[in-house]
């Protein structure tokens, strides 16, 4: 079975640049959401708007806005209502990232090279993932009471972490074992 990869539009001779792009745009909007999030830091959520993407229950999520006040609310909004923009950011330059190191370590049709097209390929459907956590939080935060809600953003939020995590690896490794294998093949 052939597996196409999500950049096959884009030419490869670009594929570093675009990578280089999306890793600036990513890092600054990380920042910017890191900043907004210091408020929602409290005893309640002690990881901020982490603490109530998981949170799991609503009472727990309640917990947790009644302890960032009418301010944090606001800050918790905006934090949601940013991370759109993030969530586009983060999964094409992790889906990227992905690509550039498959394709510099294997050839299409092998192994490495359909594991890290579907891993590509992954990083949108845990884009798709943070969309709905998004939409069921910011519902939660605009009063809901439906017990569903934080369920939900629940079962989203874990495996986009899982997925984003896993990506994030790949490259990792993938960089590394490319750049020792450059030295290596430098010194033999």
């Amino acid at each position: 079975m052939k597996i196409q990869h999500p950049f096959n539009w884009l030419p490869e001779s670009l594929f570093i640049r675009a990578f280089i792009l999306l890793f600036v745009l990513t890092f600054v909007l990380l920042m910017c959401l890191n900043l907004i999030d210091a408020p929602l830091k409290t005893t309640v959520a002690p990881n901020g708007i982490i603490s109530y993407e998981l949170a799991g229950e609503l009472s727990v999520a309640q917990e947790m806005i009644r302890s960032w006040g009418a301010v944090g609310q606001i800050y918790a909004g905006l934090s949601l209502g940013f991370d759109f923009l993030f969530l586009v950011s983060y999964s094409l330059f992790i889906a990227l990232g992905c690509i550039i190191v498959t394709r510099r370590l294997s050839q299409p049709g092998q192994f490495l090279f359909k594991f890290g097209a579907l891993l590509a390929w992954a990083q949108f459907g845990a884009a798709i993932l943070d969309a709905i956590e998004n939409y069921a939080l910011i519902r939660i935060l605009l009063g809901s009471q439906n017990e569903i809600l934080p369920v939900v953003a629940y079962w989203c939020a874990l495996p986009k972490f899982v997925i984003v995590v896993i990506g994030m690896g790949y490259i990792c490794f993938g960089f590394i074992f490319l750049v020792f294998s450059k030295m290596f093949k430098k010194t033999s």
